[in-house]
């Protein structure tokens, strides 16, 4: 007897769940793999629980760093941002418990999905919802808020309602008569000109997209993001030439790409009033925003460029490459390539931003993984730096959010090393950038697979936009008082960031010369047990080349 009911008592306890576990297998079954953050009461058993559900947490030292890990690692994947959150208990409720907060009414504003499950019994049908909302239509996040009594709190498995891993997002076509008259619009185009965004990589579209861009001879144009869909070194590519190409071209293809600040918003005079867009997306709120479309193509991007490939193909059409449109743009990459290579060669200390990247730019495997991050950084980077394959460029976006860099750098590292691609993960941030999330080294130190193939370059320039040098800080120290003197954009001068990274066990070099900088990069490289910091300095003085419409914006996104 005495037996028999331990068997029973051992089976009632096997049948009980907790919140934490559910949580954690919910999110597993939803194909979930990747936990970042930062854990307290009352949601450090849901980590734990994360763990045994078989999902690789990392702990991180920020919490907005976890968050731009987790966004990135959505982007790269195809499974965008689940953010959970611990709330008071219940029955606390309107009593001014500890950080009480109306999370979820709060995070409806900036998610596509916000909801406290009502019960235990709930935890599986709401997280399920929260990962299709997240990834069904455009991409976003999704909040799922636990009350802190619901952790611990346990259930009988038989009564809990569990739910299947979502199905894949829906493929829709665009409407065949828009199809008919885009292709009509390119056929009379005298100037066509394809922009490539950051939807097309999301989508995984590159094979498709490459085709229509072989098939029809037409000039392409990267977003930020959109780099590396096709090699940013493909014969078609008009990225040097980027504002003739947006000014002059009379018909564009918008591929996953909003008309938001980083295109112009397609306003003249960065565009002609003339233009004809024609845009492709799956939102239908997004199409015809700010320049009415031409011809609306809504639908998954892989499948309407194959609708227009068929199209072009049956009607056998390419565009001329010996047209006066091909000759204008490759003058001007002509002419703005060797304003560059000029910049680049030149040989003063301290180093130019030119002359910095065209060296790193030299070194750096073709295959890696770039994330950037700054003012001036990221911007001349962007023109500098190649990418060749999709999904090797991370950087911050549309919301231009300084502080990304660490936290997508690990996320990178972390699926790199999932996968074993053995590509490594390179993060270049100006040293404004780096002060928002550099304490991110720490998690870049201590998880043994992150640190095998990150390292970070770090452009120093003594500030925002720009800065001062040594000398002229001690002159404005002998003025008076800082607060009232420094101009507001300047941080300390030559700032040994690199220390940082030797705090934590990593490497870190101080970089001045060119010849310094090769050494330092090519060790780093070559270096696959510890992570490198190089603290690149450049002149406080270097800015970006001239502009082709300097008076219009500061930013040549």
């Amino acid at each position: 007897k005495s037996s028999l009911i331990c068997v029973c008592m051992s089976e009632v306890i096997m049948a009980e769940v907790t919140g934490a576990q559910l949580i954690a297998e919910a999110l597993k079954s939803q194909n979930v793999e990747y936990m970042f953050g930062i854990v307290g009461v009352p949601i450090i058993e849901v980590a734990m629980a994360a763990q045994a559900a078989g999902i690789k947490y990392v702990g991180m030292r920020n919490e907005q760093a976890a968050c731009y890990a987790a966004s990135a690692i959505g982007y790269l994947t195809g499974r965008p941002v689940i953010v959970i959150g611990g709330s008071s208990d219940r029955n606390q409720e309107t009593t001014g418990a500890f950080q009480e907060f109306p999370q979820v009414e709060a995070c409806r504003l900036y998610s596509k999905f916000s909801a406290r499950p009502s019960s235990l019994e709930m935890i599986p049908a709401v997280v399920e919802k929260a990962v299709r909302s997240s990834i069904y239509g455009r991409p976003g996040a999704s909040y799922i808020d636990i009350a802190g009594d619901m952790v611990n709190a346990k259930i009988d498995r038989a009564s809990v309602r569990f739910v299947s891993c979502c199905p894949a997002p829906p493929v829709s076509q665009a409407d065949s008569r828009e199809i008919t008259q885009a292709v009509r619009l390119l056929k009379a185009a005298q100037r066509p000109l394809i922009i490539i965004g950051k939807g097309v990589a999301y989508a995984r579209a590159e094979k498709e997209v490459r085709e229509l861009v072989e098939v029809t001879g037409i000039p392409f144009l990267p977003t930020p993001m959109g780099k590396g869909v096709l090699p940013d070194d493909h014969p078609n590519c008009v990225a040097a030439a980027r504002s003739r190409a947006l000014l002059q071209a009379d018909v564009i293809v918008l591929l996953g790409a909003r008309l938001n600040w980083i295109l112009h918003f397609g306003f003249p005079p960065r565009f002609s009033p003339h233009v004809k867009i024609i845009q492709v997306d799956l939102c239908a709120e997004e199409l015809s925003n700010n320049v009415r479309a031409a011809s609306a193509l809504l639908g998954d991007i892989r499948a309407v460029v194959r609708q227009l490939l068929e199209t072009v193909r049956s009607e056998s059409w390419r565009f001329p490459s010996d047209s006066e449109w091909w000759s204008t743009l490759k003058e001007k990459m002509t002419a703005n390539a060797q304003i560059s290579k000029s910049l680049a060669l030149q040989s003063t200390l301290p180093m130019n931003y030119y002359t910095a990247f065209h060296h790193i730019s030299e070194l750096l495997p073709k295959d890696c993984i770039i994330v950037s991050e700054g003012a001036n950084t990221m911007d001349i980077g962007r023109t500098m730096l190649l990418n060749y394959l999709p999904r090797h460029r991370l950087d911050a976006g549309t919301f231009g959010t300084m502080g990304v860099g660490p936290g997508f750098a690990i996320a990178a590292a972390v699926l790199e090393q999932t996968q074993k691609s053995a590509q490594r993960v390179v993060c270049i941030e100006g040293d404004s950038a780096f002060g928002f999330s550099g304490m991110e080294v720490e998690t870049i130190c201590s998880v043994h697979n992150i640190k095998l193939v990150l390292f970070a370059l770090l452009i120093n320039n003594n500030g925002i936009y720009s800065g001062v040098d040594p000398e002229t800080w001690k002159e404005m120290e002998k003025m008076g008082d800082m607060t009232t003197i420094a101009p507001p954009v300047t941080l300390l001068p030559e700032a040994r960031y690199e220390q940082v990274m030797s705090a934590f066990g990593g490497r870190g070099y101080l970089v001045r010369t060119v010849e310094e900088l090769c050494s330092a990069l090519q060790e780093s490289l070559k270096n696959t047990h510890t992570p490198s910091l190089l603290n690149v300095l450049i002149d406080p003085a270097s800015d970006r080349k001239q502009q082709e419409f300097p008076w219009l914006t500061r930013s040549n996104l």
